[in-house]
Order: structure tokens, then sequence, then C-alpha cells
């Protein structure tokens, strides 16, 4: 389909730099910028005066809930939450039901997606057969079948020399291993930040020492193997610090935040409201000014969704015993915009921590926007707020520590590979 946005101001997080000019989408490509191409008629316009016109933005963390766990959410209703939220691409973990350690899984993850036509999903391997931290599950097999990286998830590998052996396998391939930092002794049992909201509460902690006695390991194992890894959900101001000394010591380290943790803090969860039941969990007010900070310097590389749909019935319990986790897809530019308003940062500079620099961590040739690039585009406002509440989130999950709030930008299209995947009606 031939596509021509108009009238929009094109915004580049690549270059730094916006401008106002017409897109021209040919054949699944930006044809053009500006400039008309020769002979090119439109079979479609969208007017986007007033409007930005940005790469279509790339999560590094989003549950898909399939298959397995279709009372919590389905394909069809993820990926209606992806393209409306402007997200193009996708990584999902491998904890699903069955785990994805075997071939044949992934191939039908990735063809039912396909099907969809709708956002580019790319599955990431179990690092373990079946999460169990024991057996090292066949990279290669799985790399040929479409993963992109292998993970435990939020299951912690106990056992260092498996792990060592892991990132041993994947530094002969030059896989990425993707690892959540925390040590699981420390961690067990945690429901909320080790602190004195914790010790009011009367919630069991998790310290901070769960996170960087785990990055400790990582970065000994990182140095003995010459992997490349990349940390999910960075929660502490600590771990931000160490993250900091392992890329200048020139570690082959990348590392993503829940846009979660960009706004919120431990005194948030108010009276046991378990909208704030998240994993990691939310800290003190340091450790957020800490998260932004890095992630204005560049020392986090992405701002990630933490997608994790959850059932009403699962939010509905005491906070202790209530599941973690939050819907997102449909907020990550939202609260992106709104970080960027809040620290005064430059647009491009903010929204390339939800395109090309996850783009680099997944080595994909997206989240850029210039001719011949693939069109995957998202048109938005920025200046339309909106409130957030399950009637206005495709996704099957409602359950969102922002219900209620008032939040910027609001998405008007996006365009998967050359094609209309979602238009505000």
């Amino acid at each position: 389909m031939k596509i021509h946005i108009q009238g929009g101001t094109v915004i580049d997080p690549a270059a730094g730099a916006e401008k106002r000019a017409d897109v021209f989408v040919a054949d699944g490509k930006i044809a053009a910028i500006g400039t008309t191409p020769a002979g090119f008629e439109a079979e479609k316009t969208i007017d986007a005066t007033g409007l930005y016109v940005a790469p279509g933005f790339v999560d590094l963390s989003a549950r898909l809930r399939e298959p397995g766990y279709e009372h919590k959410a389905t394909l069809d209703s993820e990926m209606a939450a992806a393209v409306a939220g402007g997200v193009t691409t996708l990584a999902c973990p491998p904890d699903t039901d069955p785990i994805l350690d075997e071939p044949g899984l992934v191939e039908m993850l990735k063809f039912r997606a396909s099907k969809l036509n709708r956002a580019h999903v790319h599955p990431i391997g179990a690092l373990t057969v079946g999460l169990k931290g024991a057996v090292i599950t066949e990279m290669v097999e799985l790399t040929q079948a479409g993963c992109i990286g292998f993970t435990q998830a939020d299951v912690p590998v106990v056992d260092t020399q498996v792990l060592l052996r892991a990132l041993q396998y994947a530094s002969t391939y030059g896989y990425t291993v993707w690892l959540r930092p925390q040590d699981a002794y420390l961690a067990k049992g945690g429901v909320a930040a080790s602190g004195a909201v914790a010790s009011r509460m009367g919630l069991s902690g998790v310290p901070v020492a769960a996170e960087t006695i785990a990055l400790h390991t990582i970065f000994e194992l990182m140095r003995s193997t010459g992997a490349r890894v990349h940390l999910s959900h960075l929660s502490s101001a600590a771990g931000v610090a160490l993250v900091r000394e392992a890329k200048a010591e020139g570690l082959a380290v990348s590392c993503d935040v829940s846009a979660n943790h960009i706004h919120l803090t431990d005194i948030d969860i108010g009276y046991f409201d378990s909208q704030f039941r998240l994993d990691p969990p939310l800290r003190t007010q340091r450790d957020r000014e800490a998260i932004r900070t890095g992630l204005a310097d560049g020392t986090i590389d992405a701002i990630c969704s933490a997608h994790t749909p959850v059932d009403d019935d699962e939010k509905l319990l005491p906070f202790a015993e209530a599941t973690p986790g939050a819907t997102g897809l449909e907020l990550l530019l939202s609260l992106t915009i709104k970080w960027a308003d809040e620290a005064r940062l430059p647009l491009a500079q903010a929204l390339g921590r939800i395109t090309v620099e996850p783009a680099k961590v997944l080595k994909l040739p997206v989240g850029r926007i210039e001719a011949g690039a693939a069109a995957d585009i998202c048109v938005f406002d920025r200046h339309a707020y909106w409130r957030v509440e399950p009637r206005a989130l495709k996704s099957q999950g409602h359950n969102t520590p922002f219900l209620g709030y008032e939040l910027p930008a609001r998405v008007r299209a996006t365009i998967v590979a050359g094609r209309v995947a979602y238009e505000q009606a």
C-alpha cells in the first residue's frame, strides 16, 4: 500500500532531529521524506497536521500470555494493545505454558503472531530447560526457530556453574543473554522494597543487596566468558551505579528499566493497593531519581513497558498475596513523554529510549525513520491527554498503578511494515 503521511513533524531519535515534512510509504518501506517520489500516487492519506511522526516503538519486555495463560490475555488482545500504543516491535519472555524451550513452540508463536498482521514479535528463548536452572537449552536450534536472545525471565539461576556454562555457550555464538539481576535467596518471599515503608506496613522486604550481589556475580562471569548480557528491570540507585562502572570498564552490557519505576516509589503503595504490587518492587525516591539520571546520561539504554497482564481475581487479594504485574503496552509512550516533560529533556532524546536504543539491544534495523527504512511508524498527538481507565485499554489486562491518571500523548495511527495496523476512530 502507498501511504502519504501529510503535514506532520517528523522526529528522528537516531539523529536527534525533528522537522516538518511529509512521509511517503510504498512496498513496506519509507520511500521518501519531504519530496514526493516520482510517480507516487497515494492509496491512503493520513493527515498529521499538528502531530508527530516517529519510528514505531520497540518494547523489550511484553508478556503476551500465550500459550497457556489465555484467561489473563490472548495474543489477539495484546497485539491490538501493542499497535494502539504505537509499539511495532516487541520482545516476549519465555515464561508461558509450555515454556519456550523448544523450537516448535517458538515457531508456533511466531506463526500465530504473523497471522495477526500487527506488531513484529521476537521471542526470547528459555536459557535453561523448563526455566529450572539445571540444563541449558539448545540455543542454536532456538535461534534458528526465531529466538532473539535467552533468559530465565524472573526465575533466577541458583547454580552459578550452570550460569557460567550458559554464558560460555552464548558467547561462543555471539548470542545475548538477558538476566534479571536478583539474588534468589535474598529476594525469597519479598513483596516490597526493604525499608521504612515495608517495615511500617509489615510487608516482607527485598533488599537492594538482592540486586547488587546478583550484578557483581553477573559482571564477574562476563569478565571470564566475554558474553554479552542485557540486564532487565533495574530498580535501585546502587544497581545503576554498578552498571555505569561496568560500562566504563568496557563490559558488553546493556540494561532497561520498567516505565513504572520512572514515576513511582514505595510510598505510592498507599494503603496496601495491590495495583502497585510489581516485580521488582517499587523503591525509594532516591532510587527513582537515580534511574531518571541513568536514563538521561545513557547508563540505562531503554525503557520497557514490563507489560504483564493480570486478571482481576489475582489483583483483588491482599497486597502480599496479589499477583505482581501491570499492563503497560498502551502506556509506554505516555509515560516516556511524561518523564521527558518533567525532566525537561528534548523529545527526540526521550523517544530514543523506546526506539533506536532498544533496537540496538535487539540488534535489529528498526527504530529509525529515514528513506529506505522499514515503514514501522507511529503518528501521535503529544498534547492530547487521556484518562487511564479499563474501557480505554485494548489489553485484556486492565490492572495498572496508573488507573485514574491523566497522561499526555495519544497514538493516532500505527503503521507496521507499510500497513495501517491501527488508526484512532
